[in-house]
């Protein structure tokens, strides 16, 4: 699976400060690695329709059981919300015994550095 592209749900103002959020995921096998693949599109389409998200990008290498998320939000209650609602819910608590490995990071940016560099969230989430 190819790097999904930088995909804008809802336009910044500019010169704001937004909520970045990259992720890790490592999973145990290549089957856990299908599991995430299989629930990719539910959650890409409940990002695409977020309130509060302002940009949003995948990486996977899923025959290396490893996967990188990278957004932009409104507010941190604006991504609490979209993970505790619609698909993204659901497929975590499915995804949570397949998990290896995960890292976390978030920082603040400017609007206007959107969108956000791969190399930025990698240097962060390392």
């Amino acid at each position: 699976m190819p790097t999904l592209p930088w995909t804008v749900p809802n336009t910044p103002p500019d010169g704001i400060e937004v909520h970045v959020f990259a992720s890790r995921f490592e999973t145990r096998t290549l089957w856990g690695a299908l599991k995430f693949l299989a629930g990719t599109p539910a959650v890409w389409r409940q990002v695409s329709r977020s309130p509060g998200a302002y940009g949003a990008t995948l990486k996977a290498q899923p025959f290396k059981r490893t996967f990188w998320t990278l957004s932009a939000w409104e507010s941190k209650a604006a991504l609490r919300d979209f993970v505790r609602s619609g698909a993204h819910g659901p497929a975590a608590r499915g995804l949570a015994p397949q998990m290896a490995d995960a890292a976390f990071t978030t920082w603040q940016a400017k609007s206007d550095e959107l969108p956000l560099s791969w190399s930025e969230a990698m240097r962060r989430l390392s």
